[in-house]
């Protein structure tokens, strides 16, 4: 019984994934999706190891340009071409990574943050690659046997992909090397002490971090049939900041919360977009005044006070009935 009240919440998940379509455009249902992947890679820096990166969107946008083109160049299947700006971005990670990981605070986001304007640039001259500031549009997605015309298609045809990202930040916080990731965080020289290669595991943390958001990035631009510029703007990666804080850092899951209010906004205001930021600016000042750890944690560590009580008071009707046995 125990076991399925854990599994109980993960159900409850998958089917509300599945049904999102239904209740929203099937686009915006994706993009939800993947923009929620992609600030839960920025959480597994800044939530577990305590390293704040404003360079992301290079991973994100080098995935959406290597996915783009594998799938225009040749025609592979969307799932081998969303993997190949997983790897392309894992890879870009080790020496972007290597270098970052030497500093700490502002200035490893400075050196992110320089990076990320280092792939950007290169993209924009790059014009017979990457068209330049036109862009790749057209970005096919094909799979063997399934028409994937249909946005709400290619959502259930992705999503298998999709949760698999999900699966894998999730194993990642929660295993061994997760624990290790916290204790560098909260104290790198004790961790240190302990005989731990802190730097390999921060250097670990920074490639997979980089392989969530390439694989995030390259169904986004699958998904939406096209990668731009804007992907690899220094203002992608701010955002993915923002959605990660308005969830709570350290909650993993609170990106994808996040990743609802921020994008909901968004659409919700496409009519008026000058005020769209205004708007999404106010929230985030409201939220992180009312909720500073964030809507994800605030509302869980409601809900424990609000349990804890109750299960007080039924250990206490338990005790009280076993002693009223024995006598």
């Amino acid at each position: 019984m125990t076991r399925l009240l854990r599994l109980l919440p993960y159900a409850v998940a998958i089917a509300v994934a599945l049904a999102l379509p239904r209740a929203m455009y099937p686009v915006l249902a994706l993009d939800i999706l993947l923009w929620g992947l992609f600030a839960m890679s920025v959480d597994l820096l800044l939530g577990y190891v305590g390293l704040l990166s404003f360079g992301h969107a290079a991973f994100w946008g080098l995935g959406a340009y290597a996915a783009a083109i594998a799938a225009k160049s040749t025609g592979v299947p969307f799932a081998i071409a969303a993997l190949v700006g997983a790897a392309a971005s894992a890879l870009l990670a080790v020496p972007f990574g290597y270098l970052a990981i030497r500093r700490r605070g502002i200035y490893f986001a400075m050196v992110t943050l320089a990076f990320a304007q280092l792939v950007f640039y290169v993209a924009n001259e790059w014009r017979d690659v990457t068209g330049g500031e036109n862009g790749l549009h057209g970005v096919p997605r094909t799979f063997p046997g399934l028409a994937l015309g249909r946005s709400a298609d290619f959502y259930y045809a992705a999503l298998p992909l999709i949760l698999l990202g999900y699966v894998l930040a999730y194993r990642i916080v929660h295993s061994p090397f997760g624990h290790v990731l916290v204790a560098i965080r909260d104290n790198e020289p004790r961790a240190q002490a302990l005989g731990y290669a802190t730097w390999r595991y921060k250097l670990l943390a920074f490639v997979l971090s980089g392989g969530l958001a390439g694989l995030a990035g390259g169904l986004f631009a699958l998904g939406n049939g096209f990668a731009s510029l804007d992907l690899l703007h220094w203002t992608t990666s701010g955002q993915a900041v923002l959605i990660t804080i308005l969830g709570g850092i350290g909650t993993l899951w609170g990106s994808l919360l996040g990743a609802v209010i921020v994008l909901e906004l968004r659409d919700a205001l496409t009519s008026a977009p000058e005020a769209s930021g205004v708007v999404t600016g106010a929230v985030f000042v409201v939220i992180v005044l009312a909720f500073r750890r964030g809507l994800w944690a605030t509302g869980r560590d409601a809900l424990r006070r609000f349990a804890a009580p109750v299960v007080s008071a039924r250990i206490d009707i338990s005790e009280g009935e076993v002693r009223h046995g024995r006598s």
